[in-house]
């Protein structure tokens, strides 16, 4: 058994994430239209932007407008400090909104009571103030997950998943949309298309939830849609995989009809499949393989281009034995290789300094080193660092190593005009 590997992390695990699995995460994000046999996409120098369980901000939910407002222009001005030239905004983090959308409630991780008007417009303010900054601002969302808790009557009233309960899984202490009901899979890509349609945001942006991580001893209960739609597919699981394909390619058709040119990116999980599971994975002892476990078949939707770019969360040190950092930057660069899919790494800040971490998070240099690690990489086009609060806090310097390696000079032009 490989030692304990976390995902999006231990900031995730206090949010109320799954915890206490063998788990591996990747992040990255890519520039529009930037074919391999052509131009390389400019560098990316993002941060993620964490909503959820207060992880970023707003870090209270009794902020005044005000205050909220000055936490969030504080987090885009250390991105400028920090050289950095796009941010990720966590703007729909469970089944709910950080703008006035016309079909979700307001988040309650903005005033602590799903539906109420917080009186201002969060996606509306961030990203004016983001591009008065220079930055782009990319929107993310998380397709399915509905609640970090199990109880319906705990929603807003007009939650839809009050108004349709026949839609929701509950699953280990939470609540899901059903991915495999046609309907599920159409609202909430009109969800997420209000906002795209509504802003003039960077890209639009999903993690790494699609069907949600394993749980010892549950399952997610989807026996009625898998008899209702299940027929033609030999298992379950090439049916789940085919209903994330069918939402990332619906998905992509809608973002570049609604507005071409605009990126539509994932960052997955850092582990496709292991090569002990499949000859073609990589050559890592994950306990969660993101095609098997969470039904995302990654791999395939960048070999299709139906994303734009890619930004495996790779969570672990370089010579970490379950997952090594430089063996997985070397995997999915083979993935990438020879198609239009950009593809950046996603860097762990949170994980320097933490001791609860192995030795190699202790020392300050080691994120500056997967930079220089990948500079023997040309399709690796930038990295993005999760997340906001540790780019601002960088207990241990880590950060500021990064910028003084990497970032001497002010982040490049990441090319906001070229949709005007």
């Amino acid at each position: 058994m490989a030692p304990q590997l976390t995902r999006r992390g231990v900031a995730l695990a206090a949010a109320g994430a799954i915890t206490g699995l063998l788990t591996l995460n990747a992040s990255a994000a890519a520039q529009p239209g930037a074919r391999r046999d052509g131009p390389a996409p400019r560098e990316m120098r993002g941060m993620w932007i964490a909503t959820v369980a207060n992880i970023d901000w707003p870090r209270r939910q009794d902020l005044t407008p005000d205050q909220a407002r000055a936490a969030l222009t504080g987090l885009l001005d250390t991105a400028v400090e920090r050289r950095l030239n796009t941010v990720f905004l966590q703007v729909r983090p469970t089944a709910d909104a950080l703008w006035p959308s016309r079909f979700e409630p307001w988040s309650h991780w903005l005033t602590g009571e799903q539906g109420r008007d917080p009186g201002w417009d969060p996606l509306g303010f961030a990203v004016r103030e983001a591009h008065a900054r220079g930055l782009e601002l990319h929107a993310w969302f998380n397709p399915y997950r509905v609640a970090q808790h199990d109880d319906l009557s705990r929603l807003a009233p007009e939650h839809p998943a009050r108004l349709n309960p026949d839609w929701v899984v509950p699953y280990g202490g939470a609540l899901y949309y059903n991915p495999g009901l046609p309907e599920v899979r159409a609202f909430v890509q009109d969800a997420m298309m209000d906002a795209v349609t509504r802003y003039d945001i960077d890209g639009v942006h999903w993690d790494d939830y699609f069907y949600p991580y394993p749980v010892a001893g549950e399952t997610f209960d989807d026996d009625a849609a898998w008899e209702r739609y299940g027929g033609g597919f030999e298992d379950r699981a090439g049916w789940r995989r085919n209903n994330i394909d069918l939402l990332v390619r619906e998905m992509r058709d809608r973002v570049r009809a609604a507005k071409p040119g605009l990126p539509f990116g994932v960052s997955p999980f850092g582990i496709w499949r292991n090569s002990t599971t499949d000859p073609e994975g990589s050559d890592t002892q994950g306990g969660v393989e993101t095609y098997d476990d969470l039904y995302a078949d990654v791999r395939t939707w960048v070999r299709e281009s139906w994303i734009d770019y890619v930004i495996p969360q790779l969570y672990w040190h370089i010579g970490f034995e379950a997952a090594d950092y430089a063996t997985l930057v070397d995997w999915w660069s083979g993935v990438a290789e020879g198609t239009d899919v950009a593809l950046y790494v996603g860097e762990a800040l949170y994980k320097a300094g933490d001791p609860e971490q192995p030795a190699a998070w202790q020392n300050p240099a080691e994120l500056s080193e997967h930079l220089t690690f990948c500079q023997d990489y040309p399709l690796v086009a930038g990295h993005v660092f999760y997340s906001a609060r540790y780019v601002a806090e960088d207990p241990i310097g880590a950060m500021d190593r990064v910028v003084a390696d990497h970032y001497g000079t002010p982040a490049p032009d990441r090319g906001r005009g070229r949709r005007r």
